[in-house]
């Protein structure tokens, strides 16, 4: 099994992520995109082979990865540098993995998420099924600009083990993280409308798997709900109806702000992208250009 890992300036979480793997991965690559801090140092410490390639988006970036990695390559597991993989999963890899049926070609596995230091369990969110496992030459991650899954040709299977998203980042970081993914999650909303790139979806609810089943609810309901006015009712649902308020104080503030302020943030960014569009006349590519400063074509 290879995994891979995309950094830039994560030494704060790099060697807890490569530590979670050690033992269970015969190969690690850590794709870096200029870090300034010892990423790179403690990666390299830690046994992974270090590549470096422009940042663009996520998928791009892993997509990269995928076609630089050995020929020989059999298993490949997507971690992020502020994840790991618990013991319990990796004892499942290490139990399942080689004995899975020629036609199975991606894993489900749970994620969780800890926010300041709490893990979240309520808000109807929590365990995220995600594909994260897939036999190489399987899979690839989706076209997008934001929340981005691994598409999988064949059969998939199941496993019970979980990753945990712990990041040890301030809440400053976490919010001028949630601002660029805002941005970015306008260029995907803005493809859904114009077109001008090609869209690649894991929506599906035939297929019942949990990412599918968002993603068509957010692409075919949510994205034709009145703007602002859907980040309220997202909320409402998450912290009233799926009871998110049990999740205390940290839990308070992840349904708040990931919940209502981030996707209020991404309605109102959309609306000025749009209102640019009109303005000037021009198409969308170009405002996105001009008022987010993303190149969606690069």
């Amino acid at each position: 099994m290879t995994v891979i890992i995309l950094t830039k300036n994560e030494e704060r979480h790099i060697d807890r992520a490569l530590g979670s793997v050690a033992g269970l991965a015969d190969r690690i690559f850590v794709i870096d995109s200029g870090s300034t801090d010892n990423t790179v140092e403690i990666a390299v410490r830690n046994g992974a082979e270090v590549m470096t390639h422009d940042w663009t988006n996520h998928a791009t970036q892993f997509n990269w990865a995928l076609a630089h990695l050995p020929s020989d390559t059999e298993w490949v597991l997507r971690l992020d540098a502020d994840e790991i993989v618990t013991e319990a999963l990796a004892t499942e890899i290490k139990q399942k993995l080689e004995g899975q049926p020629a036609l199975t070609n991606g894993v489900y596995i749970s994620r969780r998420i800890k926010f300041l230091g709490r893990p979240m369990r309520w808000g109807g969110l929590f365990p995220v099924r995600v594909m994260r496992l897939f036999r190489y030459g399987a899979g690839r991650c989706e076209n997008r600009w934001m929340d981005e899954h691994i598409l999988v040709d064949g059969q998939t299977t199941e496993f019970e083990g979980e990753i945990v998203d712990d990041n040890l980042n301030s809440l400053t970081w976490w919010t001028e993280k949630h601002n660029a993914y805002a941005s970015r999650e306008v260029v995907d909303l803005l493809n859904l409308e114009h077109g001008f790139m090609n869209h690649e979806t894991v929506a599906d609810l035939r297929g019942g798997q949990q990412a599918g089943i968002k993603r068509w609810f957010k692409e075919r309901m949510y994205a034709r709900l009145p703007g602002g006015i859907r980040a309220l009712v997202y909320f409402l649902y998450r912290y009233v109806i799926r009871l998110g308020f049990l999740d205390g104080h940290e839990g308070t503030a992840f349904h708040v702000l990931q919940g209502f302020w981030y996707r209020y943030l991404v309605d109102m960014k959309l609306r000025e992208v749009k209102k640019y569009m009109r303005r000037n006349r021009v198409g969308a590519v170009v405002a996105i250009r001009d008022v987010l400063d993303i190149d969606p074509l690069s």
